[in-house]
């Protein structure tokens, strides 16, 4: 699968264009092209839930038109270093957006390459010594997706400070305060942790016991969604919450965690799953058991979306891969050049997520895997 430990290139040595091109058109049948803050998409099973929000149908969510902007780069030549949490299919999806940007910037004589690397578990040192290295190579920007944000904000921190420009990018910023330039990404995590669970609240009828599965301690993303699940959870006095485990973004684990939490608790209502791998191991676990727990998640796994159609789990909140990606690389470009934020591009460059049901399963299969059933 492309985007997956590679060094991107536009041109000169590397993949040639060609073979970009058809990972890009790979994508669009194999389901790696997203464009998702957070907006609900069709639900006529439980319209309801809907009130007072803007519904959009699921095809809304996948956006596969991107064109770079005006900006007229002062270079002819770029090179930047990206890591990210893990490798894992969701991060494939974010190097396709890349892919796209490094194409149109060649058409316009442009070359971009990249080293686009991440471990294979996650780790914030590993993730640390990647970026002390990176510092010492021939890299215009260093961006990062942060894994845990105490760890890696002061080693941006010092790489700014060092004369290093420095971007995160993907689902998960730094902490408040850091000297990094800008963030391409999912802006939104608390509130897609609460419209996740406000939903599961409300299929709940507002009770029962619940479970949170995170995914990596110390990742934004995952803590920030954990918290919005907990907050809104908070707010119903026949709601509690009985278990909060992380699953480290591995579905086998969170199988035997779900396992373990449905064994201790035959009264289990519901999980909230914070991260793309939980919801797939959730649901396994369900199933197999033979229960029936209301199940909400996150983003785009072929076999999440599975469950979702045949009512496994109830929503998915999907994110706008793709255009991380992409922006990522046009945003760049920009702190490449010494531009800060301001007109040409904002701090915070926001990404949506839609939040989908069962209805929309089957055409977000189609859409993105070419599965017809």
């Amino acid at each position: 699968m492309l985007g997956c430990l590679h060094k991107g290139t536009s041109g000169g040595k590397g993949k040639p264009l060609l073979v970009l091109a058809f990972g890009a058109f790979v994508a669009l049948l194999c389901g790696i092209l997203l464009s998702g803050g957070a907006v609900l998409a069709s639900d006529s099973a439980q319209s309801s839930a809907q009130e007072g929000k803007d519904a959009q149908h699921a095809s809304s969510a996948v956006n596969f038109e991107h064109e770079l902007d005006d900006y007229v780069p002062k270079k002819d030549h770029y090179n930047f270093y990206l890591t990210y949490k893990i490798v894992h299919p969701w991060w494939d999806a974010v190097a396709l957006g890349m892919e796209d940007a490094q194409r149109q910037y060649l058409a316009k004589g442009i070359t971009v390459t990249y080293e686009y690397l991440a471990p294979k578990a996650v780790s914030a040192e590993d993730q640390m010594q990647r970026l002390l290295a990176a510092a010492e190579g021939p890299y215009d920007v260093i961006g990062v997706d942060v894994a845990d944000e105490a760890v890696i904000t002061p080693v941006l921190d010092r790489l700014v400070d060092s004369g290093k420009k420095v971007l995160t990018f993907s689902s998960s910023d730094a902490a408040k305060g850091c000297k990094r330039i800008a963030y391409v990404g999912n802006t939104h995590n608390y509130e897609d942790g609460a419209l996740l669970t406000e939903a599961l609240c409300k299929r709940l009828d507002y009770q029962g016991k619940v479970a949170i599965l995170v995914g990596s301690e110390g990742a934004p993303c995952h803590e920030d969604r954990a918290r919005g699940a907990r907050d809104t959870i908070a707010q119903y006095q026949d709601m509690e919450i009985v278990e909060v485990a992380y699953d480290q973004d591995s579905v086998e684990l969170a199988y035997d965690l779900t396992q373990g939490i449905l064994e201790k608790y035959d009264d289990l209502a519901g999980i909230v799953c914070c991260n793309m791998s939980n919801p797939v191991g959730a649901a396994r676990a369900v199933v197999d058991a033979g229960r029936e727990v209301v199940i909400v998640g996150m983003d785009h796994d072929r076999e999440a979306l599975r469950y979702l159609r045949e009512g496994i789990i109830y929503c998915l909140g999907v994110q706008d891969c793709y255009s991380i990606g992409f922006d990522t690389i046009q945003t760049a470009v920009k702190v490449a050049d010494g531009v800060q934020p301001g007109t040409l591009y904002p701090e915070a460059v926001d990404e949506k997520t839609t939040i989908i049901y069962q209805d929309d399963a089957t055409d977000m299969l189609g859409m993105l895997y070419g599965e017809i059933r």
